[in-house]
């Protein structure tokens, strides 16, 4: 089975989230665009849909649904979204399609959080994936020093802005053993809007896709 089936596999294993008056949080990325393929099928049971990207928005608009801002829909019940790490505290590192920060948003203003991954995604220590963090332009440099200090290698994303007009740096090289102290130290630094570490707000539930299915994995 090929990866791209097994994204397929995961994201469509999602759908059994969705119940009658549903607030979705659609994320972003290429196993996020499987689901939102197959949301034609639970169409009638969403209520709103949030994106957490520009990219997302569009491929909702031209699936033919109806796209709400945050603030209008209020909490959400369920977000759905992808991830280039998770590990088997349900800890996660997300950004590499640089929407780290409006998923970050989503994720914390839902009631859940599945998470869709194939099983190449899966890892004992998250930093294999460089980790992406969203900087404002002119903090740039005194960002990445920062975290040369810890040993990472910072390199910014070339030819890349994101949603909200920023920049991404990519750090390479670091060994995340604590996520949790790790994201909240970070996101302390002034000129970082947030690090791609998803463990403060971690996800409720991991699907993961192998040659043998989907794995649920639920936290607690």
């Amino acid at each position: 089975m090929d990866q791209n089936e097994k994204k397929r596999l995961a994201a469509e294993a999602a759908l059994e989230f969705i119940g009658p008056g549903t607030r979705l949080g659609v994320g972003t990325g290429s196993t996020v665009n499987f689901l939102i393929d197959a949301l034609p099928r639970v169409a009638k049971d969403i209520e709103v849909f949030v994106a957490s990207s520009v990219a997302t928005e569009r491929r909702l608009r031209a699936a033919g649904f109806e796209v709400a801002e945050l603030s209008e829909a209020g909490e959400l019940d369920l977000y759905i979204d992808g991830a280039d790490e998770v590990n088997k505290q349900f800890h996660l590192i997300k950004g590499g399609g640089g929407a780290l920060t409006r998923e970050k948003v989503l994720a914390s203003a839902a009631r859940r959080f599945v998470c869709i991954v194939d099983e190449s995604k899966r890892v004992g220590v998250l930093g294999g994936f460089p980790l992406p963090v969203e900087v404002i332009p002119m903090a740039q440099a005194y960002v990445a020093r920062q975290f040369v200090k810890v040993r990472g290698q910072p390199i910014l994303r070339k030819d890349f802005v994101t949603d909200n007009g920023n920049a991404i740096i990519d750090v390479h090289d670091l060994n995340i053993t604590n996520p949790p102290e790790m994201e909240q130290r970070f996101n302390q630094v002034p000129g970082i809007v947030t690090v791609g570490i998803f463990a403060q707000r971690p996800a409720d539930i991991l699907l993961i896709a192998g040659d043998s299915g989907v794995d649920r994995r639920d936290r607690g």
